[in-house]
């Protein structure tokens, strides 16, 4: 695997491409238009409601990792099929992953979707936390993209896709309870959580799970993904979804939040993952708790939120390159080792 596009040139499809470049991979970036800032990749103007253009592009590549809105990706990782490549995104959204598990079944390249923050990176550190244990009664994972210095009563700012949160805050949850596997609501089952002297809390959103729920059924007894927001965030986010049905104008919904709510350089992402079990007969608990804040690569200064969701991906695509991953197929997040993840070149800036 040496050519690769991207296709998405935001804040995250940029730095992922950059890292990809700077990882040895040859990059074509490509977006509707071309970006105004000087970029070290090729970039190709070019419409993907375009099939016919999409496809013959597609023909030059080894992979494509698609950083665009969920709802854009079926159609791309079909195409990406049809031309034997490797295929790469950063979804949440269950519906598109379970078309690209049917697509895997024949593929000749590998199928590789949810490979962001989360989920991604955190359903890698769940299944590290799970191997620990003889038998393991919990996984609990939870991930908050936050501004440092929150402001209002809300205490948020859009740095992530409107359009990603206001769906994985309106759909069914995926969890393993008693282990039963079931759909819950989300932005349920709340619960407060402390980081470095910083109270959050936390309930249930959609999609943080990817495949772990049907991986670990039968052997994790309770298993949930929760987001980590402020406190009183979930409780005005439920007013203005469902007493206000902003539920039934997802879109709108989105710009409204965004507009009230526009992006902040200086954010914070946090990762709470803990498990539960036995161990030679005795009873604990491990846990994996970071909070990461924006770095410097590529000569700027790079978001948490950015930085940690590219990152994550291109980590998985060198795994990939070099041999540490298979090449073909359906890849699991909870399947992708942490230590060989952490020691790739862009997994590495997890360790901080």
């Amino acid at each position: 695997m040496k050519h690769i596009a991207v296709l998405g040139l935001g804040k995250v499809g940029t730095l992922a491409a950059e890292l990809l470049h700077a990882s040895g991979f040859s990059v074509t970036g490509i977006d509707l238009a071309t970006p105004k800032a000087e970029l070290p990749f090729t970039v190709k103007p070019l419409d993907l409601a375009d099939a016919a253009a999409m496809a013959k592009e597609f023909e030059a590549q080894d992979a494509v990792l698609s950083c665009l809105p969920y709802h854009l990706n079926t159609k791309v990782a079909e195409t990406a099929h049809a031309a034997g490549i490797h295929y790469f995104d950063l979804t949440e959204d269950v519906p598109t992953t379970n078309r690209i598990i049917e697509l895997s079944k024949t593929s000749k390249g590998l199928m590789a979707p949810q490979c962001g923050l989360a989920p991604g990176f955190i359903g890698i550190v769940g299944a590290s936390l799970i191997e620990r244990f003889d038998d393991c009664r919990s996984c609990k994972m939870r991930v908050g993209a936050l501004p440092q210095h929150p402001t209002g009563l809300m205490g948020y700012s859009f740095n992530w896709s409107p359009e990603g949160v206001v769906n994985e805050y309106l759909n069914d949850c995926e969890v393993i309870e008693e282990g039963a596997r079931k759909m819950v609501s989300a932005m349920e089952w709340f619960e407060d959580i402390y980081i470095d002297g910083i109270k959050l809390e936390a309930f249930t959103t959609s999609g943080g799970l990817g495949t772990m729920c049907e991986t670990y059924l039968g052997r994790v007894a309770n298993m949930d993904y929760k987001t980590m927001r402020y406190p009183g965030h979930g409780k005005l986010m439920n007013f203005f979804f469902h007493e206000l049905l902003m539920r039934e104008r997802r879109q709108e919904a989105g710009e409204i939040l965004v507009n009230a709510k526009p992006p902040v350089n200086d954010d914070i992402v946090y990762v709470h993952a803990a498990a539960e079990g036995m161990v030679d007969g005795h009873l604990r608990r491990e846990e994996f708790v970071r909070g990461y804040k924006p770095i410097d690569l590529a000569g700027k200064s790079r978001t948490a939120i950015a930085w940690t969701t590219a990152g994550s991906v291109v980590a998985v695509i060198e795994m990939v390159r070099d041999g540490k991953l298979p090449a073909k197929g359906f890849l699991k997040q909870e399947d992708i080792p942490l230590e060989a993840f952490l020691s790739t070149p862009t997994g590495s800036l997890y360790n901080g």
